[in-house]
């Protein structure tokens, strides 16, 4: 395989490695991640004995996923890609731990304490789709990043479909049984951490950086400040981040509360985990087609069509009974697949326009608006749960899903890639 045109052929060699590493790097380390989805709801719920209460065990991941986006981008900035990452999957297999023993205590203390170390996996996950950038062409880095989105795929959907095994590992090891998925999630995570700190050599953004001949200076002002300069400077990433922020919360939201939901109707544990595979299906199965769709008609316009998918499965989930129904199926497989949209689309948007000097601070601070805004719409979700039920929640998300479409038609004046 040749160099595209422009690259130089050492360059182009380091970047296929590094895409082929993190590749097999979110393989692992997704199922870490998704095969606690289907029961940190539930494992919350039977700890605090209350639904309103129920999406806090989400809520408080993401949160950590906001403060570990931000040390993981310092520790990125200074020790390049490598380090950060296995650092994130190492504090999130701690995490895991920490929920079996949450379950094992009945303490709802020490499961949100676990919740926020659960976090910085995410963290290192969003961190590894902007290391698939760093030395990518314009015209290729969608297709690069929503690469290693893809390989989420390969665990994330095999993850929820692990909870009823997992459920039975449990019994066998005399824990709680909503407890097991958590235990798999731990070895995952540190199987991900093992390959990536084996075989992600050289170190993509310090390669970046010694090809570009910067050598970065002592830092002025603060992280968030060189952020926000830099979105002065060009609004494009201002539109990214909301659209990506208002996309995320739309997700975390409903997500976070179908598996009670589909509870409420009497749908049993494992059915909620096909369900749950299936929204993951279009979260991350798809990515290379909104990657190359991306590249070829432009980041703008798949950033306003992820809204308008994520509107479309509001009314599907709004729309269906409590239990199992067909409409739930199809409701969180366009949740998973508008977000995928909207996500890859903002992700892109915010690696073209991310300065090299300043890039993991930019990249950090993206990672951590869109945290923080999903940790309050999933903060919320038990609350409007327990009041109005689940389809005045689909309701509101819908005004925040009408916010990424607007978000992707401001973004289309700042979009470096022309229609094809």
């Amino acid at each position: 395989m040749t160099a595209p045109a422009g690259v130089r052929p050492d360059l182009a060699a380091a970047q296929r490695r590094t895409v082929r590493t993190l590749v097999a790097g979110q393989a692992v380390g997704a199922m870490g991640i998704t095969i606690g989805i289907a029961t940190a709801s539930l494992l919350a719920l039977e700890l605090s004995g209350s639904e309103r209460y129920a999406g806090l065990a989400q809520t408080f991941q993401v949160l950590g996923t906001a403060v570990f986006a931000y040390l993981l981008a310092r520790v990125m900035g200074r020790r390049g890609r490598r380090v950060g990452l296995v650092l994130g999957y190492v504090a999130g297999a701690a995490g895991a731990l920490l929920a079996v023993l949450a379950g094992v205590l009945g303490s709802m203390t020490v499961l949100l304490a676990g919740a926020v170390l659960l976090g910085a996996t995410t963290a290192a996950n969003q961190g590894a789709r902007y290391a698939a950038t760093d030395l990518a062409e314009d015209h290729h880095r969608g297709r690069a990043l929503s690469l290693v989105v893809w390989a989420t795929t390969i665990g994330a959907v095999l993850g929820p479909n692990l909870t009823g095994p997992a459920g039975r590992l449990s019994a066998t090891l005399g824990i709680p049984a909503l407890t097991g998925p958590f235990l798999i999630g731990a070895v995952a995570m540190v199987a991900a951490a093992a390959v990536l700190a084996v075989f992600l050599r050289p170190d993509p953004l310090l390669l970046a950086r010694e090809a570009g001949g910067h050598v970065p200076a002592a830092s002025s002002g603060t992280s968030w400040g060189r952020a926000l300069a830099v979105v002065r400077e060009r609004p494009v990433v201002g539109a990214a981040v909301a659209g990506m922020s208002l996309a995320h919360a739309v997700m975390i939201s409903v997500m976070v509360m179908t598996p009670l939901h589909m509870e409420h109707g009497g749908a049993g544990l494992e059915v909620i985990g096909v369900v749950i595979s299936v929204h993951v299906l279009g979260m991350f199965a798809f990515s290379p087609v909104v990657g190359w769709a991306c590249d070829r008609v432009g980041r703008g316009r798949v950033l306003a069509g992820g809204g308008v998918l994520l509107l479309v499965a509001l009314l599907c989930a709004g729309r269906s009974p409590e239990g199992s129904s067909p409409l739930i199926f199809a409701g969180l497989f366009l949740l998973g697949l508008g977000w995928s949209c909207a996500t890859v689309a903002a992700a892109t948007l915010v690696a073209d326009h991310s300065p090299l000097a300043t890039r993991t601070d930019v990249q950090g601070s993206a990672d951590v608006a869109m945290s923080l805004t999903a940790a309050a719409a999933g903060g919320l979700s038990g609350l409007v749960m327990a009041a109005g039920g689940y389809p005045v929640l689909t309701l509101l998300a819908g005004v925040l899903a009408a916010g990424v479409v607007a978000a992707g038609v401001l973004s289309l004046r700042g979009d470096r890639v022309a229609p094809a």
